[in-house]
């Protein structure tokens, strides 16, 4: 039986850059602020399909931990603890390979706008809600700001 005092797991998929401050406001509001939570953020190499294609990875793992070193700051704190890596260019597979690692309670994605969504990011919401028996939350970033997807 899960307590106040249990950990809240949240994996989080970061296709889009994010403040971490941000974030972890976000992720308060959405999971009640007096929860305590672990949080391990996946920032996934996102590559072109070309590259994608030729395993060439390095310009994408670069770019990764760029996202990655802007969404850890500030998420840490107030009853949250967070720690992240680089993750496969394929979201799905970082989900999966996430989920090796860390049993999450939940999976938070978070995205472009549909407008700059990355050409892995289109359905990305409805095939992790098919393959994985997580509750799925979606973070979308525009103009520099979070917005909770319906």
């Amino acid at each position: 039986m899960e307590t106040q005092s249990t950990p809240y797991r949240i994996l989080v998929i970061a296709n889009e850059a994010v403040d971490g401050h941000m974030l972890h406001d976000a992720l308060a509001a959405h999971n009640g602020e007096a929860r305590p939570a672990e949080v391990l953020i996946v920032c996934p190499a996102l590559n072109s399909r070309l590259r994608f294609w030729v395993s060439d990875v390095d310009r994408a793992r670069k770019a990764a931990e760029l996202r990655l070193r802007e969404c850890l700051p500030g998420l840490d704190g107030d009853g949250m603890q967070a720690n992240g890596s680089v993750g496969d260019s394929d979201p799905i597979q970082a989900i999966e390979d996430g989920l090796r690692l860390f049993a999450a309670d939940e999976i938070v994605l978070v995205t472009h706008t549909i407008e700059e969504a990355h050409w892995v990011e289109h359905g990305l919401v409805e095939r992790a809600r098919r393959q994985f028996g997580h509750p799925i939350f979606q973070v979308i970033v525009s103009d520099s700001r979070l917005h909770a997807a319906a």
